[in-house]
């Protein structure tokens, strides 16, 4: 049989021993590369092209395993042969690997500034096709409790419930919040619709003693902060009870 018979047969066509799936199973996962693991999460690749040399490039265009997990969704999307079953499997272990590291995180990780809570959410936020928005959860060592996402849906259409938002920092027993979403669309400035957002979460956290410590907005380039940009303060001073003394987080002004 020649190469390209090989080839276009896929990996069916190879001795059994030298199939990642069954080295797998014989042999453990570490006695696979990179590119045969991608290739076991697609299982199939496309015409003249084997779901190893899928795996091998999309490890190329993206540069390492990591740097994939990290990639945009529409950049994965964009991918020749990476479609449908295909991709959904792929993106479904990838998501399953970020989790698995915030899990690890949780409790060890402290959100101490402004430039740590955008650096957290420009890796989870950026490139989705859909506007997510998420919290995270602290405590009073601003130790990460819960990352948790509150609703999603098409541009410009999500509006998280508030209660829900209260109801959850209760269950985890948080002392502070900091809310992101992300704008599909590229710019990271916020609308009036997100100040008016942020106005009403601080107002129905203050009660509770929950410190709103920031707003994060991420975009494809950069990300706006509304306690960097002094927006917080304002947003604060207008349901602020007398006496009562805001927790902030260390701020970057100006920070893109």
């Amino acid at each position: 049989m020649t190469e390209t018979k090989a080839k276009s047969r896929g990996i069916v066509s190879w001795p059994q021993e030298e199939r990642p799936r069954e080295r797998l199973l014989s042999r453990g996962a570490q006695a696979l590369t990179d590119a045969e693991l991608v290739a076991i999460l697609i299982r199939v690749g496309f015409k003249g092209t084997s779901a190893v040399e899928l795996g091998r490039q999309l490890l190329n265009r993206f540069g390492s395993l990591r740097a994939m997990v990290e990639a945009p969704v529409v950049a994965l999307l964009e991918m020749k042969g990476l479609k449908g079953a295909k991709a959904a499997q792929l993106l479904a272990a990838m998501e399953i690997a970020r989790r698995v590291g915030v899990q690890a995180k949780r409790g060890e990780l402290r959100i101490k500034s402004t430039a740590a809570a955008a650096d957290y959410f420009r890796e989870r936020l950026r490139g989705l096709p859909d506007e997510q928005f998420r919290v995270l959860f602290l405590n009073r060592r601003n130790a990460l409790l819960e990352d948790a996402l509150i609703a999603q849906g098409s541009v410009d259409a999500v509006r998280p419930p508030l209660r829900n938002i209260v109801a959850r920092a209760l269950q985890v027993n948080a002392s502070a919040l900091i809310a992101a979403h992300n704008h599909p669309s590229g710019a990271a400035d916020p609308s009036e619709s997100d100040r008016l957002l942020t106005q009403d979460l601080i107002a129905a956290a203050r009660p509770l003693g929950l410190s709103v410590l920031d707003h994060v907005i991420v975009g494809a380039e950069t990300t706006y902060s509304f306690a960097d940009r002094g927006v917080l303060d304002e947003l604060e001073s207008l349901c602020m009870t007398p006496g009562v003394t805001r927790r902030k987080l260390k701020s970057e002004r100006g920070r893109a």
